[in-house]
This record gives C-alpha cells, sequence and structure tokens, in this order.
C-alpha cells in the first residue's frame, strides 16, 4: 500500500461505477440461492460463474495472496475472510457474503448480512446484532462529506455498536479502493489512541475520494483469532459477528454508494 491517496478522475468514477453495480448485482443474484442445505463452495461456484460468464468480470478474491475462492463466506461467530467450504448452512444461521469484482481493471467491493431460512429463523440476538450492524454502515455513510474527517466516520460507529452493548472489531479496516484491491486510506471503524492509527482517523475527506466502509460488530467480545488456514477470522468467544460493506466516492456535496443494491434506500 503507497501512502498517498489516489484522488479518482471523472473517468475512473465511471468505471468504479460500473465495478460497484456489477459487485451489488452479485448479491441480489445469490439471494435466492441461500437456502438451507445448501454449502458456501456451491455459493461459491454460483458466483464464480456468473461473474466470469454474465458479468465479463473478474472475482477479485481468487487467488489474491493465495486466497482459493472467489468470494468470502463468513458463518455465524466468522467474523471475516471465510473460505467456502462444504459445509452445509443450517436453518438459522447468519451468513456474511463479500464480493469484489474487478472490470476493466477497477474494483467494486461489498458485502451484505443473509439469514438462512427467513429472518424469523436467527435468534434475536442475531436479528438484532445484524440490524444495528446495517444501521452502523448507514450512520457512517450519512457523513461521509467533503471536509469531515476519517475520525467521524469512526466516531459514528463506534458509538452506535456500543450504545447496543456490541463491541467493534479492531483487527480489520475499510480501505481505499480502485485499480487496487487495497489502497490509502485505512477506514477504521473505532476511535484509535495509536498514534499512527489516530493520524490516519485525521485524514479530511476531499471530492475523488474513493473507500470501503466495513464495519465488523461482535455480539461479544472484539478480540478475534486466525484459523490455521491463514484467512479465516473468528471470534475468541465464539460468539456471533455480523458485517456489511459499501463502496463509496466523495462528491463535492456528500457521497455516493457505488454499490448500492435496488433493495437499500440510503
Amino acid at each position: 500500500m503507497s501512502n498517498k491517496i489516489i484522488l479518482k478522475t471523472p473517468e475512473q468514477i465511471e468505471k468504479m461505477r460500473v465495478a460497484g453495480r456489477l459487485a451489488a448485482e452479485v448479491l441480489e443474484m445469490i439471494e435466492p440461492y441461500v437456502a438451507v442445505g445448501i454449502t458456501t463452495a456451491e455459493l461459491d461456484k454460483i458466483c464464480h460463474d456468473y461473474i466470469v460468464d454474465v458479468q465479463k468480470a473478474t472475482p477479485a478474491p481468487l487467488n489474491y495472496k493465495g486466497f482459493p475462492k472467489s468470494i468470502c463466506t463468513s458463518v455465524n461467530h466468522v467474523v471475516c475472510h471465510g473460505i467456502p467450504s462444504d459445509k452445509k448452512l443450517k436453518k438459522g444461521d447468519i451468513l456474511n457474503i463479500d464480493v469484489t469484482v474487478i472490470k476493466e481493471g477497477f474494483h467494486g467491493d461489498t458485502s451484505k448480512m443473509f439469514f438462512v431460512g427467513g429472518k424469523e429463523s436467527a435468534s434475536i440476538m442475531a436479528q438484532r446484532l445484524t440490524e444495528v450492524t446495517y444501521e452502523c454502515l448507514l450512520k457512517a455513510i450519512e457523513i461521509v462529506k467533503p471536509g469531515n474527517m476519517l475520525l467521524d466516520v469512526a466516531n459514528v460507529i463506534e458509538k452506535h455498536a456500543k450504545s447496543h452493548n456490541f463491541s467493534i472489531v479492531e483487527a480489520f479496516c475499510g480501505h481505499g479502493i480502485g485499480q487496487n484491491f487495497h489502497e490509502e486510506p485505512q477506514v477504521l471503524h473505532y476511535v484509535s489512541k495509536n498514534p499512527q492509527e489516530h493520524k490516519c482517523l485525521k485524514t479530511i475527506l476531499k471530492p475523488g475520494m474513493t473507500f470501503t466502509i466495513e464495519p465488523m460488530i461482535n455480539a461479544g467480545k472484539k478480540q478475534v483469532t486466525i484459523l490455521r488456514d491463514g484467512w479465516t477470522a473468528v471470534t475468541k468467544d465464539k460468539n456471533l459477528s455480523a458485517q456489511w460493506e459499501h463502496t463509496l466516492v466523495v462528491t463535492e456535496l456528500g457521497c455516493e454508494v457505488l454499490t448500492k443494491r435496488k433493495d437499500e434506500v440510503i
């Protein structure tokens, strides 16, 4: 990651709009397939084929630093970077599907929570955690505009999550995005006292900046463990975790959500 934030030109933003829309469409397409008894490997194959054959695009996670699949699937207490497998989804599971599509050299990155077997199948805690995490994302998007700082984003997420007695994962953050999957700035979801991270939080938002906001919120404690596969991050206390993610561009007046789905009002 170079330390320079790359401001995108109108032409580049248009390409990011296309990539963002494709990423959103993958999540819309996969929704009916998320059902009791399907494996996350099957969901991965459906998404892969759709991205490659229908969208004529590239799934960014595949072979990225050795990641073996085309999407990330994180079930229940998996925080992020879950590797699709032959394990079947069960009624009441909560699932995050994280999709990044590359089209004409630009990335669109987004993730969404799904209730396996329908919302009413999930525990009240799972429903609340999922809803509060989405609210954290919406509240953060609301305050993205020129002149505000990444500190404001971190602050609003932390405040809302903690007001519901949930914790914020500090091991991972949002990131700049464009022709690179990950670039500057780092987008923290909590207010850090670490001098290096605090400097990052002081980043002032400017038109043309493109980045993801992707709060990972835990029902229990914030600590995570990485499994032996080197990717899968799980909550240390085995409590549930939820995440939602959008890619945005800062505009003259506020921001545009490049990965907005048809069912969303933002």
